[in-house]
């Protein structure tokens, strides 16, 4: 799996675009009227305020700090950045806030606290308790971040966790304990050798302690080498690790028959010698970031039987925090846990070990370009964007802290608390993600006919970083090449072609040929049809038509009938096709939503419909997703019967005859497609009782397309498309004014949909 290339400007430009930063607060009750904000504020809120006062319990009944948690840091110790200071440790406890709420829905106040006094942060953290659910300790230096989660740990009557600390030893113990299951050996009679002595070394010593390591089996290093006994320099958090051996000077003496390494330290301080004498099937954990203590290539060529894992996303065993924090404060919190103690931890790491066993799902073989992701040398551990994770590691966090007695609010119905889970995080996400790393698999030829627009320039920018496609530019080279070099771009090495340039001539002879032909009798002479090959979008389609290329994208700076002719004049319909089709994708909380047929076929006819429900039930499988198809008026199953009543009506009829497997129902208003709850108590015999609809059919044009533009302009929603169905070969023609995202969005699904064809 290849690194993410990011440019300086590309990060400073997405924290600063629009509103800056990256979190913000949204009311989650009614707000429209003056009911609503008398009941939000004053009087009504006099209400709640008296029923906490009476009963301080109440607060998490009426308030959010049941989902709150506080991300806390002075910015002391911040990524690899070191000590920068609470201001610029900023983005950092934002970037924690966007990471607890996709992974577990949990809301989060970031806090900067500008001091590097313990006793300062003990007192604002301790006055603070009464808003939170829970605390995050981040990037605070060692040793004073321990003194500070001690002691609020004490304090505090919630749960609380330094992550830099905990976080990492939790993910690494999992890795730790499928590792030894792999090669055969118990803990307890493991020789370990820790490279640091920092925050995340010591936990994740003490954790595996937990799990049965002997500390006379460990030899540990810091900055100023062996932790032994003989030192006066150490502090009360290392002492217990120091040891009474004086044969050892060095960490290439320490690993000599070492059966597990583990590096929290600094990098390239490992050979790959000191790897060959390590026993046999040796364990090396190089977790420094983002350069280990050994290169993942290196530990691999030094011996056949390592099992290596890195903090890095870009190989294999990856020991990413993001695999517990999330979901360690979502169990905690939902059974309100008065901690998170050892025993949780334990939880947490021996959930995530036993995930990494079972078969795993699509979505994260296509994330990291796999075929079949199993359990092995090379797969110890789930990978993030697992959404099982929120399912499996929850609970037994949730489970520990009720069977130590920190439970206050114990979970009694457990199948329906997983259901709870599941559903807190919809597929908004994970549908994108599942179209990248599909496109990124096989990447295809785009070719972009609007090529000299810079919107177009920095989508393509983005999309050769991503993996996803191999561009090609059309448009005027020496203002492409200026549009470049002004943006400070990195595409000089992609190909463009002018349409105009003398080197062009012979391929637009070609096109022109080929085009008269298709033409010759729909209204084109040989002079017309060579003519309008210099016209961009008919030659990328014709690129695509012969080979050249594999999919179009076009259509930023013309309209949209304009745009979609040349496809329909050159590629033409899939075999059988009679209507294309235009449809978008809606990112909601609760999953995408398909529309269709947004921008193609002014007033459909029975047969249109049922071609239009085909075309857009086979473009939500490509997906990956089951489509559940709602066929939309103003009636609900005859309760009316004009024009547009009795047209989805009849549709309906023929479809779930022609397709009995399908799951399509209609004629139906739109509010109760998505309420299947309403359906069962009024329409039971509905198929979309049981669950509500993820795809809409429109019966016009124009109801699809207001439907449509009305939530992209007072909905928080991101949409994807239009995609264009039912063509032979795949072009996708833009909105006017799509933005760079939305480009990009659509370069994605034109290459899923070439893989296809």
């Amino acid at each position: 799996m290849s690194q993410i290339s990011i440019r300086k400007q590309d990060a400073l430009d997405y924290h600063s675009k629009g509103r800056p930063g990256k979190i913000a607060v949204i009311p989650t009750k009614e707000t429209e009227t003056q009911r609503d904000l008398s009941l939000a504020y004053s009087p009504g809120v006099a209400e709640p305020c008296l029923a906490i006062a009476a009963n301080r319990e109440d607060v998490y009944k009426y308030t959010a700090k049941g989902n709150l948690v506080a991300v806390i840091s002075n910015g002391t110790a911040v990524l690899g950045l070191g000590n920068i200071g609470a201001e610029a440790s900023k983005p950092v406890m934002e970037g924690k806030g966007v990471l607890f709420k996709i992974f577990a829905d949990i809301d989060v106040f970031d806090i900067e606290l500008n001091t590097e006094d313990p006793e300062e942060i003990i007192r604002t953290v301790k006055i603070l308790e009464p808003t939170f659910g829970g605390v995050n300790l981040e990037d605070i230096k060692s040793p004073e971040c321990f003194e500070i989660e001690e002691r609020l740990r004490k304090d505090l009557n919630i749960p609380i966790m330094h992550d830099d600390q905990h976080g990492t030893a939790i993910i690494s113990a999992a890795a730790l304990l499928n590792a030894l299951e792999i090669v055969g050996k118990r803990i307890e009679d493991c020789k370990f050798t820790i490279s640091g002595a920092g925050a995340a070394a010591l936990s994740c010593a003490k954790l595996y302690l937990g799990l049965g390591a002997k500390v006379e089996n460990i030899l540990m290093f810091d900055k100023d080498g062996l932790v032994s006994k003989q030192r006066t320099d150490l502090n009360k958090y290392v002492q217990p690790f120091a040891t009474d051996r004086n044969d050892i000077h060095n960490l290439a003496e320490a690993m000599v028959d070492a059966d597990v390494f583990l590096g929290l330290s600094v990098g390239n301080i490992v050979s790959q010698q000191m790897i060959k004498s390590m026993a046999k099937d040796a364990i090396v954990f190089a977790m420094a970031n983002p350069t280990p203590e050994i290169s993942y290539e290196d530990a691999v060529a030094a011996r056949e039987d390592i099992i290596m894992a890195t903090g890095r996303s870009d190989y294999p065993n990856q020991v990413n925090n993001v695999l517990g924090f999330p979901y360690i404060f979502r169990g905690a919190l939902d059974v309100r846990a008065t901690e998170i103690d050892e025993t949780m931890k334990l939880a947490a790491a021996k959930a995530l070990a036993e995930l990494a066993k079972k078969p795993v799902p699509d979505i994260v073989n296509l994330a990291y370009n796999e075929k079949n992701l199993s359990f092995g040398r090379t797969y110890i551990i789930p990978k993030p964007v697992d959404p099982r994770l929120i399912t499996t590691v929850a609970p037994a966090v949730a489970r520990a802290a009720m069977e130590a007695g920190l439970a206050q609010k114990p979970i009694t119905d457990w199948d329906a608390y997983e259901l709870e889970l599941s559903k807190r995080l919809g597929l908004d996400n994970q549908l994108m993600k599942y179209i990248f790393n599909k496109a990124k698999r096989s990447p295809k030829r785009v070719v972009f006919a609007d090529a000299e627009n810079l919107k177009v320039l920095k989508s393509v920018q983005q999309s050769k970083d991503e993996g996803i496609c191999v561009p090609i530019l059309l448009g005027d080279k020496n203002k492409i090449r200026r549009i470049i070099q002004e943006n400070n771009l990195d595409l000089n090495e992609v190909q463009i072609i002018d349409t105009r340039a003398p080197e062009t001539i012979e391929r637009l002879k070609e096109y022109g040929d080929i085009f008269f032909n298709k033409r010759k009798r729909k209204g084109y002479n040989q002079y017309e049809a060579h003519k309008q090959m210099q016209v961009r979008s008919y030659f990328a389609s014709m690129m695509v038509e012969t080979g050249d290329a594999d999919c179009v994208i076009s259509g930023l700076t013309r309209n949209y009938p304009d745009a979609i002719r040349p496809a329909l004049q050159i590629i033409g319909r899939e075999d059988g096709v009679k209507k294309v089709a235009g449809m978008y994708i809606l990112l909601t909380k609760k999953g995408p939503v398909f529309f269709s047929d947004t921008t193609v076929n002014f007033n459909p006819t029975v047969e249109d419909i049922v071609e239009i429900t085909e075309l857009t039930a086979k473009a939500v499988e490509r997906f990956n997703l089951k489509p559940r198809i709602a066929l939309l008026t103003y009636s609900n199953f005859g309760t009316a019967n004009g024009e547009d009543a009795v047209k989805m009506r009849e549709a309906t009829a023929i479809l779930q005859k022609k397709h009995p497997e399908m799951i399509v129902e209609g004629e139906m208003q739109a509010h109760l497609a998505f309420d299947n709850e309403l359906i069962k108590e009024n329409y039971p015999f509905s198929k979309l009782a049981e669950e509500g609809a993820n795809t809409l059919i429109f019966p016009n044009l124009s109801a699809a397309n207001i439907a449509y533009n009305l939530l992209k302009e007072t909905s928080d929603i991101e949409y994807i498309g239009p995609i264009l169905l039912g063509l032979r070969k795949p072009v996708h023609v833009l909105q006017l004014g799509s933005s760079v995202r939305e480009i990009v969005n659509m370069v994605a699904i034109a290459v899923v949909e070439a893989q296809g064809k």
